[in-house]
């Protein structure tokens, strides 16, 4: 199995759905949906203007799941269940294009914070809720790790990885943009061997700038060596317009074993 170039922008989610065209034009081979603002599955209007899309081009597809004010670990029982709600139904609709599903973890709330080890118990049975679903459906729903803000679960490769052991229809989206947010590239790499999917995007170390390949700090030369030896199959570039994932795509290229 080889490395596959996908092209994803949550920046596009308002915008029209002519945009996607340019993605097959740039010369991906796939479309990760974000699948909030105009993109909802939860929309039956959204869900027939996507799939007249994905009928008409050559594109395979994965799907990020909403995230914009959701929050698997709040310690308030309504948010959270509206939160596990909305991944379960995103996920449900995504399995009739695909079999991949990435999810963000929670965060800690001000209540949160207070009672860490339940907030990390929440996250624990919201995966196995949505694992559930998920593996009904034939999708594995692809935990990601998160970018440099203390408050957010899973920002480290250790804490990844513990969330999801053992737990059913759950796996791992590698994201190496949000792993440079807090300085732990190297550390994540060992872990691309385990991971189901993969993010790609630069930045400066400090901010989830969404940059082209090359145009921040992420040492590329290591990064795609441990790609094209640990990993294959679908990376998603995040980009924040076609024309940056164009000048992403020969980098990626580059890495095919």
């Amino acid at each position: 199995m080889r490395i596959r170039p996908y092209f994803s922008s949550s920046s596009k989610v308002w915008d029209d759905i002519g945009w996607v065209f340019g993605i097959e034009e740039t010369g991906y081979e796939g479309w990760e949906i974000v699948a909030d603002g105009s993109y909802r599955l939860d929309n039956p209007e959204n869900v027939a203007r996507i799939a007249d899309v994905i009928g008409s081009l050559p594109l395979g597809i994965t799907v990020h799941a909403p995230y914009a004010d959701l929050n698997l670990a709040t310690l308030n029982y309504p948010i959270w269940r509206e939160s596990v709600r909305q991944v379960c139904t995103c996920i449900r609709h995504a399995s009739d294009w695909t079999d991949r599903v990435t999810i963000h973890p929670g965060y800690l709330s001000p209540v949160g914070r207070i009672m860490p080890e339940r907030a990390w118990q929440q996250q624990k049975e919201a995966l196995a809720e949505i694992g559930k679903v998920a593996s009904d459906h034939s999708v594995l729903a692809c935990l990601e790790n998160m970018i440099g803000i203390r408050e957010f679960l899973c920002r480290m490769p250790e804490e990844l990885a513990g969330m999801v052991e053992g737990i059913e229809g759950i796996g791992i989206t590698i994201d190496i943009g949000h792993a440079n947010t807090v300085g732990k590239v190297r550390e994540f790499l060992p872990y691309l061997s385990t991971a189901s999917h993969l993010h790609v995007h630069d930045n400066h170390g400090v901010h989830d700038e969404h940059l082209a390949l090359g145009a921040g700090t992420i040492d590329w030369d290591l990064v795609g060596t441990c790609i094209a030896r640990d990993y294959s199959g679908v990376v998603v570039v995040e980009g924040r317009s076609i024309e940056e994932g164009k000048a992403s795509l020969p980098t990626v290229r580059g890495w095919q074993a």
